[in-house]
């Protein structure tokens, strides 16, 4: 009877006591967006580090930081609540009971499994220590470290068989002092002490602390991702209409190319020459000058300009001059208030998000250093990437230019740089030289003839009018008639929206048929070739029944 008294009190207990004293996750509340928090102290940095998440003290300063993906909050409301729920996680991992009693020296090519890990007192992390979910991506790890913790030069925490760094905890009971390139994963709480962070070290988690200084130096710092944290997708990217059909445009400017320059999507201005473009080099439409696809452009251009400079930044980058440096971005507004400057590489992480979209707002002029490169990573895409730039636009030689570029000024794109996306200015000439540019046609929006229907009229631009093509759109052949004269060799091209060729079929005098049954739905770009020289070139749609 007695035994089974004991029994019933034992579940009774294991119902009413708090789950956190079982290793469950605590509630980080408002803290969980930072990156690196004290509630009482300095937070500083030295060299270059990138940083996602916010940065910030209760009572303190925050210095010698660059551009941070998350903002600066020093002594404001957001701190003040960060405060608070940062004592509430700290006391919650406090409570929780210990279930493995491991060696103060951990790591050494040590596993760890889910639990509650308890050392007595000052503790270190040398080499690889392992954290083991066992398949499970739930699995919560809590350390308890009852004094300081540090580690040795090139330290590793690694995550095993779907662990996960939202669910890693460190309370640690005095100072955290990492060694050069450390990787730490996990969100660590520092009691009533600091943490160093220094060079090469990368920290998928957070540095807080409840009263003690924080310094990193030339550290790469990130929020973990999982574990109900909202999946980042951006904001809504603009419609861009006739003028999304453009690689290179100007509402009010000649634009014009000097040297070999490969463009992707129609070329031309509402107002000023369109010169210099080679139209062997161009899968797209040249308008020399102003016609109605320029001015339904222009209108469309008006549109899509509005629509991003109305929108609300999330984040403002403080250090417009600074831009770059390794920076990296995930998909949100941001705002740089003042002419900026883009040296070496900027990140763009979508965090494998594969259309979430990347707005960044420019209330200046914007240039590049040579060989300067905005990166697409973790499945961000060009075609979701917009820089609105009020102001001029100049991209040095070698770059390399991800993103749609929107702009109210002047565009010169220098010698050999390559331009993923679209170049569109609303007032301000455009000029090219020697470079590539590949716009992301959209089907529906360049299959329709301005004032038509989609699918039953496909603008065509025609260099020699004895060539006809039909029907348009077409389903599995197309019939091509070629008025019988002196020029022979006739040759058809087909390409996609990036330039590759799909048909190349050889053609006569007369009537020809080609198969097309194996392109799918969709707009191409087609040429027609006699002696070496198109005679007619425009697009194509593909419809399949």
């Amino acid at each position: 009877m007695k035994k089974k008294i004991n029994l019933i009190l034992s579940a009774v207990l294991l119902f009413i006591i708090p789950t956190t004293l079982f290793g469950q996750a605590p509630n980080l509340g408002t803290s969980a967006d930072f990156v690196l928090y004290t509630t009482d102290g300095s937070v500083s940095n030295t060299g270059i580090s990138q940083l996602t998440g916010k940065v910030g003290t209760n009572n303190g300063s925050s210095t010698g930081f660059g551009n941070v993906n998350g903002g600066m909050h020093d002594g404001d409301a957001v701190s003040v609540q960060a405060a608070t729920d940062l004592l509430t996680a700290y006391n919650e991992l406090n409570l929780t009971t210990p279930t493995n009693f491991p060696a103060p020296a951990l790591g050494n090519g040590q596993t760890l499994f889910a639990g509650v890990h308890e050392t007595a007192g000052a503790s270190t992390i040398d080499l690889d220590l392992n954290l083991d979910a066992q398949n499970d991506p739930n699995a919560v790890f809590i350390f308890r470290i009852q004094g300081p913790l540090s580690t040795s030069a090139n330290t590793k925490v690694n995550l095993v068989n779907g662990a996960q760094a939202c669910n890693v905890f460190w309370k640690v009971e005095g100072l955290v002092d990492m060694a050069t390139g450390t990787t730490m994963r996990g969100t660590i709480i520092a009691n009533n002490a600091g943490i160093n962070l220094n060079t090469g070290d990368t920290l998928e988690g957070r540095a807080l602390s409840t009263n003690g200084a924080i310094t990193i130096d030339g550290t790469m710092g990130y929020t973990p991702t999982g574990c109900g944290s909202p999946v980042l997708t951006g904001p809504t990217a603009p419609t861009f209409g006739e003028v999304g059909c453009y690689g290179v445009f100007s509402s009010d400017g000649p634009v014009q190319n000097a040297g070999i320059s490969n463009i992707i999507g129609d070329v031309g201005s509402n107002s000023g020459l369109t010169v210099g473009y080679d139209s062997l080099l161009v899968t797209g439409n040249i308008h020399p000058i102003a016609d109605s696809s320029t001015s339904a452009a222009a209108l469309d251009f008006t549109l899509v300009y509005n629509y991003l400079n109305g929108l609300q930044q999330d984040i403002n980058l403080l250090y417009p001059s600074q831009f770059g440096n390794n920076l990296v971005l995930t998909p949100h507004t941001y705002l740089l208030d003042a002419a900026t400057s883009l040296t070496d590489t900027v990140f763009l992480n979508a965090r494998g998000v594969t259309d979430a979209v990347f707005i960044i707002k420019i209330n200046g002029a914007l240039e590049t250093n040579s060989y300067s490169r905005v990166s697409l990573i973790n499945g961000a895409q060009a075609k979701n990437v917009f820089w609105l730039v009020n102001g001029a636009v100049d991209i040095a030689n070698n770059s390399e230019f991800n993103g749609t570029i929107v702009s109210q000024g002047a565009v010169n794109l220098y010698t050999a740089t390559a331009i993923n996306g679209r170049v569109l200015t609303g007032v301000g000439s455009i000029s090219t030289n020697a470079i590539t540019s590949a716009a992301d046609i959209n089907v529906t929006e360049c299959n329709t003839e301005v004032g038509g229907d989609p699918w039953t009229s496909v603008e065509e631009f025609d260099v020699n009018s004895k060539v006809s093509i039909y029907p348009n759109p077409f389903s599995n052949m197309i019939n091509l008639d070629i008025e019988s004269d002196q020029i022979q060799n006739y040759k058809l091209e087909i390409y996609n929206s990036l330039g590759v060729v799909l048909v190349n079929s050889s053609l006569n005098a007369g009537a020809n048929k080609v198969d097309m049954s194996k392109l799918s739905s969709g707009v191409y770009f087609y040429k027609v070739m006699g002696n070496n020289r198109i005679v007619k070139s425009g697009k194509l749609a593909s419809q399949k029944y």
